[in-house]
């Protein structure tokens, strides 16, 4: 038996259709109940139990209890960055659902990765960081420059310093399934994430299990004006 991580283990955790599907519904960063979950995978109620269980035991989802209700989240970042990875890999390789819903164009274009922006305008944003030297970028290690610092304050009013984190990159970059190309991650992402949010340019789709954030007309225009023109 080799020694080291059990690959095998998470493997076939996210392996199962109703347990990816819930997994993936988590990935909007909120916590949802087993009814939600169970709804999300197309399961019962009973059925979503057992999964719920061997998710929590695996290390993936942790509970979280509030009155009467039991809640479940992702354990964290890390864990919606290998399911942001193998969307990427599934997509690439041909594995993809037959049927698309309606909101499939406005999740390809803007959509939340458990608590940063990812999708065609995540991907923009980072590439725009970059050409505008405010980022260094090798492979996945990504670093704010002195400028990138300024910007973050005067444009958005985030306090960088204020970001390190113990067990979590200020910046990183994470492979977006639908672009195939990175965009911010880290706690970076998270902050511009909430500023958007905040400053009411970009509202997440309220329904259970959604991912999609559109954008207000205002929220397109700032974003156009700090990182490019907002793709149609």
């Amino acid at each position: 038996m080799k020694a080291g991580p059990d690959i095998a283990m998470v493997a076939s955790l996210v392996g199962d259709p109703a347990r990816s599907n819930m997994l993936t519904a988590l990935m909007t960063g909120r916590a949802l109940t087993a009814s939600e979950l169970a709804h999300q995978a197309g399961i019962t109620p009973q059925t979503a139990s057992s999964h719920l269980a061997k998710l929590e035991a695996g290390g993936l989802i942790e509970p979280e209890k509030q009155g009467r209700h039991r809640y479940y989240r992702l354990t964290g970042p890390d864990v919606a960055h290998v399911l942001e990875g193998l969307a990427g890999l599934a997509e690439r390789a041909g594995h993809t659902r037959v049927r698309t819903g309606p909101k499939e164009p406005a999740l390809r274009r803007a959509r939340i990765c458990y608590d940063h922006l990812a999708g065609d305008l995540g991907v923009q944003m980072l590439d725009s960081l970059r050409t505008q030297r405010l980022v260094r970028q090798t492979k996945q290690a990504i670093e704010l420059t002195g400028e990138g610092k300024r910007f973050m304050a005067e444009a958005l009013q985030i306090d960088t310093e204020a970001l390190a984190h113990p067990r979590r990159p200020v910046c990183k970059a994470c492979l977006d399934w639908s672009e195939r190309r990175h965009h911010l991650a880290g706690t970076l992402g998270a902050a511009v994430m909430s500023r958007f949010t905040e400053l009411n340019w970009a509202a997440r789709d309220p329904a259970p299990g959604s991912r999609v954030v559109n954008f207000t007309r205002t929220g397109e225009k700032r974003f156009a004006a700090l990182f490019g023109n907002v793709p149609e």
